[in-house]
């Protein structure tokens, strides 16, 4: 499986790919995708920064990309 692009429907932003999944150990289920904030300055200032996608906000997973519905700030920029 090839790396998969997210992309907010609303506006057309370009997320960037997956890079983990945060998942309830006790059900397996996925509860969301984290998705890399892009650096800052020249890919090297990026200050751990990420995407957290809730499950519910995804609308459709194809091939190369999945669409996320990010109405009232439900992707959360949250730092390590």
């Amino acid at each position: 499986m090839g790396k998969k692009e997210v992309i907010n429907i609303r506006d057309g932003a370009r997320l960037g790919f997956i890079c983990d999944l945060e998942v309830d150990c006790e059900s397996g289920a996925i509860e969301a995708l984290i998705v890399p904030a892009p650096a800052k300055f020249f890919g090297v200032f990026g200050g751990g920064k990420e995407y957290r996608v809730p499950w519910k906000c995804i609308k459709q997973i194809g091939d190369d990309i999945i669409l996320i519905d990010d109405e009232s700030e439900k992707v959360t920029v949250s730092t390590e």
